[in-house]
């Protein structure tokens, strides 16, 4: 006897392969979402409303999250935000039976989607920042700089910490110790320059760089090198708010003058020069002042016989401060400026040709004088891209308009260039 056969058996394969294909994400499925969960009400932070991750106490029996309450006060408060009685950071300690309830109810909720709250990591004292720097400048100095700089990175209040304890001048000091080391010893600082250099921009705040300055003043000729980079490698790292600070260190602009004035190395001069350009493009009172210190004639004269790298720093500043109508009229008023614009257009490379352009660019009213219409001219049959382009063509068209009473001096002085 034939025993008998179920359906599925006849089921064609392809509609059996069909279905088993059939991908998962396409099926519908009716999960259903956890609940949110209810945080208890003292675990909340007063300022923030959220759950805290560091709980710290104040003397008026008030418990904050520390990043709370520590902007808080960074915002001008003075006194607590509960109560109003008068509170100082120094007065705040961490809240330990807090902060272990927080990760105990943390544990028994996990499976409700709570992540447990890591235990913070025990923030500097003042007297580890001392010992710290201090120390900085002897044989350990990379793996003291590499240690300053993480825990500069755990916190803003470390940051503050090693910054009080002189980190600037700490870590500068170490920069410039290596920087005087003889030639053979060169390879074996070279690590520890890049850790000081990194520690600085990571801890040292731009308002506290008066030792950097002093150094690139007054300093010997390695250490004002030294001191050069340092604020090159600040200068760079830093947002527009921290550039800001660092413009209003005391003498940072005269220094930079200086250097320019009485170069002492090619690498101290296209340093200065990267500083001075961050400085411009952050703040107007740096460019005032640089154009005030005769920033402009130095920057013209400096191009007149100028490597490459130089030539492009030099007229990315100069580019700059031209925005300023002060600096336009030292431009204006210097002999030089336009026939050394004209001259830089070419055969240097694409970055100066954009920076000679956008300078030419500002300073179109005396283009006729140094035969610059040919020059233009002969830039675009050349070939040259974006907004060069553009602006080398508009003042094509702005100089078309004046060639007829000037036609016969452009003819001349092209003919010498």
């Amino acid at each position: 006897m034939v025993p008998p056969v179920s359906r599925s058996c006849h089921r064609p394969r392809a509609a059996r392969v069909a279905v088993a294909e059939i991908p998962l994400a396409t099926r519908r499925t009716t999960t259903r979402q956890p609940a949110p969960v209810a945080v208890p009400g003292h675990f909340l932070c007063p300022i923030s409303l959220e759950m805290m991750r560091d709980p710290v106490a104040a003397p008026t029996g008030i418990t904050c999250d520390h990043d709370s309450v520590e902007g808080w006060l960074e915002r001008g408060h003075a006194t607590c935000p509960v109560t109003g009685r008068p509170l100082r950071p120094e007065d705040l300690i961490p809240n330990q039976a807090t902060r272990r309830m927080i990760q105990e109810w943390c544990v028994a909720n996990r499976a409700l989607g709570v992540e447990r709250v890591p235990t913070p990591r025990v923030p500097v004292s003042a007297a580890d920042a001392a010992g710290l720097l201090a120390a900085v400048s002897g044989s350990a100095c990379r793996q003291l700089a590499a240690r300053a700089r993480a825990q500069g990175k755990e916190s803003d209040r470390n940051r503050r910490c090693l910054v009080a304890g002189g980190a600037a001048r700490a870590l500068s000091s170490a920069f410039v110790q290596l920087v005087d080391r003889p030639a053979t010893a060169a390879l074996t600082a070279a690590g520890a320059l890049e850790e000081i250099l990194a520690a600085l921009s990571q801890i040292a705040s731009p308002a506290s760089l008066d030792a950097v300055v002093s150094i690139l003043s007054h300093g010997e000729t390695t250490a004002r090198v030294g001191a050069a980079v340092v604020l090159r490698e600040v200068a760079s790292s830093s947002d527009a708010q921290c550039l800001d600070a660092m413009s209003e260190t005391s003498g940072i602009h005269d220094a930079l003058v200086k250097l320019l004035e009485r170069p002492v190395s090619p690498q101290a001069t296209k340093a200065a020069l990267v500083t001075a350009y961050y400085l411009v493009q952050s703040t107007g009172r740096a460019a005032s002042r640089l154009v005030d210190l005769g920033m402009v004639q130095l920057l013209v004269e400096l191009l007149v016989d100028s490597d490459k790298g130089t030539t492009e720093k030099a007229l990315a500043v100069l580019d700059s401060l031209l925005l300023t109508e002060e600096g336009r009229g030292k431009a204006y008023a210097h002999a030089l400026a336009m026939p050394v614009l004209v001259k830089k257009m070419q055969h240097v490379s694409d970055m100066a040709t954009e920076f000679a352009v956008s300078a030419l660019w500002r300073l179109c009213k005396n283009f006729l004088q140094v035969g610059a219409f040919q020059k233009l001219l002969l830039l675009l049959q050349i070939g040259c891209m974006g907004v060069t382009k553009e602006r080398a063509s508009e003042l094509l068209r702005l100089l078309n308009g004046s060639r007829g009473g000037g036609e016969q001096r452009v003819h001349r002085v092209g003919a010498k260039t």
